[in-house]
């Protein structure tokens, strides 16, 4: 336990101690954090959607729909949380009661 706290801290305050003060934080440093989150997320559909079936009944409507009441609510209100929160609730309330 102690290894893994000791090494969380360290990924922690590593950023911090290379760049921290009076430092320029460098430019392909800005950039990653400009576009890794959207990557991440880009991904994160992918790994979520990979084994869902088109093809056969219910045709994935489960997922897409919970996917666009994610998004929409995203665009609607920008609060991530409340939009995979509520995009979960629905994709549960789809798949254990409807289809």
């Amino acid at each position: 336990m102690a290894v893994i706290a000791l090494t969380t801290l360290l990924l922690r305050g590593l950023p911090f101690l290379l760049f921290g003060g009076k430092r320029k934080t460098p430019a392909f440093i800005t950039y990653l954090s400009k576009v890794l989150p959207y990557a991440i997320m880009g991904m994160l559909v992918v790994y979520c959607l990979r084994n869902t079936d088109f093809v056969a009944a219910p045709h994935g409507l489960p997922e897409v729909i919970a996917c666009t009441a994610v998004a929409m609510l995203h665009l609607w209100k920008r609060n991530t949380l409340l939009s995979i929160a509520l995009g979960t609730v629905l994709y549960m309330f789809l798949v254990q009661a409807v289809f």
